[in-house]
């Protein structure tokens, strides 16, 4: 079991910068591989970032390309969400997401292959 909380939401205007985080606890914390999604009212949750399990691999939504970097710090166990350059179309809940992998595994950018969820903190940005 893992459970995962997020924080470092807030309000700020476009062109700003934000850092997200998700602190990871549980007995299997450790085999995970991390990621971040979205989701705006009356839209899909979205794809944003992943992180690897050993945190050597990333992989980003095409939205955020060059905007967004994601980060563990594994002797934390928390995992980061640098966003830069913020849209007004970047508004929206931000869920960490997590999932026990083997070393090797290649990324998921699909919701389906997570098992565990943080209770999403909200961003908003204003134009």
């Amino acid at each position: 079991q893992v459970q995962l909380v997020e924080s470092g939401g807030g309000l700020v205007q476009a062109g700003g910068s934000l850092r997200l985080s998700c602190a990871a606890t549980g007995r299997t914390k450790d085999r995970c591989a991390m990621a971040w999604f979205r989701q705006a009212p009356g839209k899909e949750r979205e794809f944003v970032a992943v992180i690897s399990r050993g945190g050597g691999n990333t992989a980003y939504g095409d939205s955020v390309k060059g905007r967004f970097t994601i980060s563990r710090d594994k002797d934390k166990n928390t995992v980061f969400l640098q966003m830069n350059s913020l849209k007004p179309e970047d508004t929206a809940t931000y869920y960490c997401a997590a999932r026990e992998t083997i070393l090797t595994a290649p990324l998921s950018e699909d919701r389906s292959d997570y098992r565990y969820w943080g209770q999403g903190t909200q961003v908003t940005v204003s134009s």
